[in-house]
């Protein structure tokens, strides 16, 4: 089993319906995305963290996925406390460097902002079957079945471009093409793969349209996609874990409504 594969059956999450996954996911990003306070922020981590045993996702599983993400958000929070907007005292000044305590508290408020949203969304997307997703959009949020299975068949040959640039790698090592100039191995084999995509959806499409995915009439779905109970409760849970948020961002005094910025 590959590092980034993940056996979500034991998990809770993995029984809730993935409409209900979304609207958590929204739930919680729209209230951050409201303000640039770490205060917020941070409590919405510590949520999410603190709720993480109850999902069963190993920890290791969920690093795998995070840090990449993790990664960028210490970049742009270093960069953010170099150049941000001078407030307050400053600690060091040379030419268009400046830190000082409104970059640096706007640096940790951004890497905490982009964890925040981050992380809940991808716990919760982790655990969700691409089919079950394209069900859950088609029969409940009632998008076009022809979208919605076009994604879906394109979610699902990812793997086939992972294992095509494997293989061509290997080919053209063989072929002792592949001994010089990086670069230009890149953009060679990076052409071939984008050949080999090209054929592979045409074919795809193809052998779709044979089977009747284009036509206009209504469609029935092998698998009815329904709402629960449950799901109700993931979405309180969320709202809970974002009014909490901003409840402690208020009474902290942190809170900051972007929108009203001028």
């Amino acid at each position: 089993m590959s590092l980034l594969e993940l056996d979500v059956s034991a998990s809770p999450l993995a029984r809730r319906n993935p409409v209900a996954k979304l609207a958590a996911a929204l739930v919680i990003s729209v209230t951050l995305l409201l303000s640039i306070d770490a205060v917020s922020a941070g409590v919405s981590l510590v949520a999410t963290l603190l709720l993480l045993p109850i999902c069963r996702i190993p920890a290791r599983a969920l690093w795998l996925r995070t840090w990449p993400i993790a990664l960028g958000a210490v970049i742009a929070g270093a960069a953010t406390v170099l150049y941000g907007r001078p407030d307050g005292q400053i600690y060091f000044e040379f030419g268009l460097l400046r830190i000082s305590d409104g970059s640096i508290s706007l640096a940790l408020a951004i890497v905490l902002r982009v964890l925040a949203i981050a992380v809940p969304s991808i716990v919760l997307f982790m655990t969700t079957d691409p089919t079950d997703l394209a069900d859950a959009l088609a029969q409940i949020l009632r998008l076009p079945a022809r979208f919605v299975l076009g994604a879906l068949a394109g979610l699902r040959l990812v793997g086939l471009l992972i294992e095509d640039w494997r293989e061509l790698s290997l080919s053209r090592r063989a072929r002792g093409v592949a001994d010089t100039g990086r670069l230009r191995r890149f953009v060679g084999q990076s052409f071939a793969l984008f050949v080999l995509a090209i054929r592979r959806g045409t074919k795809l499409a193809t052998a779709m349209e044979a089977r009747g995915f284009g036509a206009d009439v209504e469609r029935t779905w092998a698998r009815p996609s329904r709402l629960h109970p449950a799901d109700l409760g993931l979405v309180l849970i969320a709202a809970g874990v974002a009014a909490a948020s901003v409840g402690a961002a208020v009474a902290a005094g942190t809170w900051n409504f972007i929108l009203g910025l001028s």
